[in-house]
């Protein structure tokens, strides 16, 4: 395997990507006069030669953004758009389109061509790096409108996201950006949107009253259209086909699958369809973490989401104390504070040494041991003592590559044995937030010459990899949902520069 701290770091196929990188993000950048490129949508049915459609907030002066758009956009792409108002009740959309936002934003790539919630705080790290000063403001300031229009970071600007989020980092991009520009005024103009995300999750249906802690869910009927029309295998089969044959076929024992799964009709049920949705806003689309294909999330206080939450507190206070506004910032202090009790009564195990998700429903700790139990220390809750142990457990998760999911290799993408940019992140700086350097630049140094070794196989960076073989050739091993993997791709991109500065530094 490639040593990035002794030979490539100086090589070739390092500057080759550092280019690449560069090059991306203009190419997944997405404004008005792109707005048809953006409109596409390969994830849903859509007419032959048929108009693709722009949704417009009902906050929004419609005319004033339609004049705005026929002078932005070429008229031979505006003759293939329909731009409509968005109607009052989700229910009443009956063609699906894209949400209209008013300023720059970057895409992840391939696929998934819209803008992303928790993709885009990776993104900006990455546009930070680069010096892509306008576009990370202009990043940060799509997703500050759409809670304001659209009720939350959206999973994604496409009215099939409108019922659902994703992992809450928006406090850390205006935190990023803050320490950038240094603009204590823009700083409190996002303080409104801030709290009225932060409040999205810590309200029912969200908040589980019985721990005071958070879940995901996503409040919708029906199966995810997005899914419904893409996921497609082979021989025609969709996701969820592939989920009721699992069913039928095989014995579950982590939940009760009449919950989900009527066995009389061979139909999914109305809550398998809540529990699949609210898996998608938890970010990790499919894993067998709350059981096969995690619908049983629904039922989970999980690490990562309250860890993110607490999170969320922190950088608040930290806006009212750059701010002058002491008294609030003690108020969210303290609400830090409580979380952290409630994170280390309910999802600290000492048995074993390690953050695991809570049954609120079972009154118990989920068996399955998950890479968001190191989120902690990248939040910083952790006591010494329970950073020790965490470090004690990195072997099992530890490979080749980087740093795995899971230890389960179920099918799904989101386990064992691949790996994502994301959890690499956390691990890391979570490692070296508590000291643990030579952990920290291990695992680092192992996934970039991952990336650079891929990259010289295959000429791009991707969405996910197989941490144990070292490759992105992993679509013949992913059984359910979508089995491409994405080029592009916005967060392998950021984590890539991210972890090699930390090898240039350590190398200096």
């Amino acid at each position: 395997m490639i040593s990035p701290t002794q030979t490539s770091l100086s090589s070739p196929t390092i500057a080759a990507i550092k280019t690449y990188i560069r090059d991306r993000w203009q190419r997944l950048s997405r404004s008005h006069d792109q707005l048809l490129d953006a409109a596409y949508d390969e994830k849903i049915e859509h007419e032959r030669n048929g108009l693709w459609l722009v949704y417009i907030s009902g906050q929004e002066d419609s005319d004033r953004v339609i004049e705005h758009l026929q002078k932005t956009v070429p008229p031979e792409d505006m003759e293939k758009i329909s731009i409509r108002s968005l109607p009052l009740e989700c229910e009443q959309i009956e063609s699906h389109g894209l949400l209209y936002l008013p300023g720059e934003y970057v895409v992840p790539g391939g696929r998934f061509n819209e803008l992303y919630g928790w993709d885009s705080y990776f993104i900006l790290l990455g546009l930070m790096h680069d010096q892509e000063y306008a576009l990370a403001k202009s990043l940060i300031e799509q997703l500050l409108y759409e809670v304001k229009h659209y009720g939350t970071v959206l999973n994604a600007n496409r009215t099939y996201y409108l019922n659902r989020s994703q992992p809450p980092l928006l406090s850390r991009m205006v935190l990023e950006w803050y320490g950038h520009c240094q603009d204590a005024d823009w700083l409190l103009s996002t303080l409104p949107q801030l709290e009225s995300y932060y409040y999205y999750w810590v309200v029912p249906p969200h908040l589980n009253q019985a721990t005071g802690l958070s879940r995901y869910f996503a409040v919708a009927d029906g199966p995810a259209p997005e899914v419904l029309y893409s996921e497609i295998d082979d021989q025609g089969r969709s996701h969820f086909d592939r989920v009721k044959e699992f069913y039928r076929d095989n014995t579950v024992t982590d939940y009760d699958v009449s919950l989900y799964y009527d066995r009389e009709q061979d139909e999914l049920t109305e809550l398998f369809y809540t529990g699949d949705r609210a898996m998608r806003e938890s970010g990790f689309d499919p894993t067998d973490r709350f059981g096969p294909f995690s619908v049983d999330i629904i039922h989970y206080a999980p690490v990562c989401l309250n860890v993110l939450l607490h999170q969320v507190e922190q950088d608040l206070a930290q806006i009212h104390d750059i701010l002058g506004n002491t008294a609030l910032a003690d108020q969210w202090r303290d609400r830090s504070d409580y979380r952290k009790g409630l994170i280390d009564k309910y999802l600290w195990n000492d048995e074993k040494g390690f953050y695991l998700d809570y049954n609120f429903r079972e009154r118990c700790h989920c068996r399955y041991e998950y890479a968001t139990a190191f989120y902690p220390l990248w939040a910083g809750i952790a006591s010494p003592e329970q950073a020790q142990r965490l470090v004690d457990n990195l072997p099992q998760f530890e490979a080749p590559g980087g740093f795995k999911t899971s230890n389960v290799v179920s099918g799904n993408q989101w386990d064992a044995p691949f790996g994502w940019a994301p959890f690499q992140y956390f691990v890391v700086k979570g490692l070296l937030r508590y000291g643990y350097k030579a952990e920290a630049l291990r695992l680092a140094e192992k996934f970039v010459s991952l990336l650079v070794k891929d990259f010289e196989r295959c000429g791009v960076l991707l969405e996910k990899y197989d941490i144990e073989a070292c490759t992105g050739d992993v679509s013949g091993k992913i059984k359910f949902g979508y089995n491409t993997n994405e080029v592009g791709f916005g967060w392998t991109n950021a984590v890539f520069l991210e972890l090699l500065t930390l090898l240039e530094q350590e190398q200096h």
